[in-house]
C-alpha cells in the first residue's frame, strides 16, 4: 500500500533540458533543488498515507514513524535501491521502484472498507494538491516578474509539478497494490473483492510487464500526465506551460 513507482527515467531525462537556458545558475544548485521537490513529492505520498490512517484510528504507521517528511524511514532496500539499480545496469529501458509500503491494520480503523480506500487516495491526492502549491508559486513568481522564462528556478517548480502529477496519475492506477486498487475494491462485492485482492502478490510483476511489453499502457499514462498537467497549470493560470512535458 501507498509505493511510489516509475517515472524516475523520465524526469532525468527531462532535467537536462531544463537547464539548458539563459542566465542559468551554476549547475549543482538547480540539481540540488531539483531532488528535494522531488524527494518530498515521494515523502508527502507517503506520510499522507500514515497520516490518514491515524486520523481514522490505526496509529500503527505514525507509531513506526511514517507520519514524517523524512525520506529514510520510507525506504525500501529492494523497491527503493536494489531494483532501481538493476534496471539501470541492465539498460532495461524504465526505471522502476518504490517506497516502503506503509502498513495498514484494517481492524483499527472505524470503518475498514472506507477508511483503507480514503488511506489509499491519500497520497495521490497529497500529490495533487502538492503540484498545485508549486504551479502556483510559479504562475506567482514569473506573473510578478521575479523570475523570467530562462530562470533555473522555473525548471525546478516545473518539475515539481511533473514528479507530483507523475505519482498522483501512476499510484491511482487500479492493480494492486497500487492506490488506486483500494479505492476500487471500496465498491467490490465480497466475493469479487477476495478475487482482486488475489493479483496483490503479482501486481509488481503485472506492472512492470506492462511498462516493458505493452506500450498502449505507457501511452495511455503518458496521456493522463498531460491531461492533469494542463489541467493544474490552467488553474494556477499558466495554461502556456500545460504542453511543456
Amino acid at each position: 500500500m501507498g509505493s511510489t513507482t516509475g517515472g524516475t527515467d523520465i524526469l532525468l531525462s527531462i532535467v537536462g533540458t531544463l537547464w539548458r537556458r539563459e542566465n542559468e545558475a551554476p549547475v549543482d544548485l538547480p540539481i540540488i533543488f531539483t531532488v528535494v521537490v522531488v524527494v518530498l513529492a515521494i515523502t508527502t505520498h507517503e506520510a499522507a498515507h500514515a497520516w490518514v490512517a491515524d486520523l481514522l484510528g490505526d496509529p500503527t504507521a505514525r507509531r513506526l514513524g511514517r507520519v514524517t517528511l523524512n525520506p529514510i524511514p520510507h525506504i525500501d532496500l529492494f523497491m527503493t535501491i536494489l531494483l532501481p539499480a538493476f534496471l539501470i545496469l541492465s539498460s532495461a529501458g524504465v526505471i522502476f521502484g518504490g517506497a516502503k509500503p506503509v502498513p495498514v491494520q484494517l481492524d483499527l480503523l472505524r470503518n475498514p472498507r472506507r477508511d483503507w480506500a480514503l488511506v489509499g487516495a491519500a497520497g495521490p491526492v497529497s500529490n495533487i494538491l502538492q503540484a498545485i502549491v508549486w504551479g502556483a508559486l510559479l504562475s506567482v513568481l514569473l506573473h510578478s516578474g521575479v523570475w523570467d522564462d530562462g530562470s533555473w528556478g522555473v525548471g525546478v517548480l516545473q518539475i515539481g509539478v511533473f514528479a507530483n502529477v507523475l505519482l498522483a496519475v501512476f499510484n491511482f492506477i487500479p492493480i494492486p497494490p497500487l492506490d488506486g486498487s483500494r479505492v476500487v475494491m471500496y465498491f467490490l462485492s465480497p466475493q469479487a473483492l477476495r478475487t482482486y485482492m488475489g493479483l496483490e502478490r503479482w501486481g509488481i510483476f503485472i506492472i512492470l510487464g506492462l511498462f516493458l511489453w505493452v506500450p498502449p499502457f505507457r501511452e495511455i499514462l503518458w496521456a493522463g500526465i498531460r491531461w492533469l498537467s494542463d489541467l493544474i497549470y490552467a488553474l494556477v493560470a499558466m495554461p502556456e506551460l500545460g504542453r511543456f512535458f
